[in-house]
This record gives C-alpha cells, sequence and structure tokens, in this order.
C-alpha cells in the first residue's frame, strides 16, 4: 500500500507544479521540483545492505551527495535558470532511468 500512496505523491506535486509555474509566471516567479533519488546522509547511509542492493540497478552505481542536490538548487534559484520553470527535475544517478 504504501508505493501507492508514495507514487500518489509524486504525481499529485508534479502537477502542483506545473499549474503554479503558469499561475506564478506574470509575476516574474518560476517554480520547479527537484526529486532527488538516493542521498548519502548519516540517516540515510550507503554502506548498509539494501544500498548495496540500490545501487546495482541505479545507472551511475552509487548515492548521490548533499552538494550534487545543492549544486541543481543553486542553478534554478540563479538567474541562468530565469527561463526554466515548471519542471520535474530528477537528480538521482540514473536510478529513473
Amino acid at each position: 500500500m504504501g508505493g501507492r500512496v508514495y507514487a500518489m505523491s509524486k504525481a499529485a506535486l508534479i502537477g502542483l507544479v506545473k499549474g503554479l509555474a503558469r499561475d506564478l509566471s506574470p509575476r516574474g516567479i518560476t517554480i520547479n521540483n527537484v526529486q532527488p533519488g538516493p542521498v548519502e546522509t548519516d540517516m540515510n547511509p550507503s554502506t548498509t545492505d539494501f544500498p548495496k542492493i540500490l545501487m546495482q540497478i541505479m545507472a551511475l552505481h552509487r548515492y548521490g551527495t548533499g552538494d550534487e542536490i545543492a549544486l541543481l538548487v543553486a542553478y534554478l534559484a540563479s538567474p541562468k535558470a530565469a527561463y526554466v520553470t515548471g519542471v520535474n527535475l530528477s537528480i538521482d544517478g540514473g536510478f529513473t532511468t
């Protein structure tokens, strides 16, 4: 049951981002959704058994880092991304590929 609810919440967020992008664009506001995949943290270490199995199905075969996610978010918050709005960006090492 948890997988269905999780998938539903992801789909709802995608729809929300697209709608908000249209609603907020007249004010010069951009909105995007960053969807990180498995990321190395103290609460989610890559050294336990499950991550080792998970990494085998990922294209890059490793967990991401907080810095890698932060770089994407920094780009989206910068003037360089002024034409990027309403998109859902997966940064997941090929997990969903």
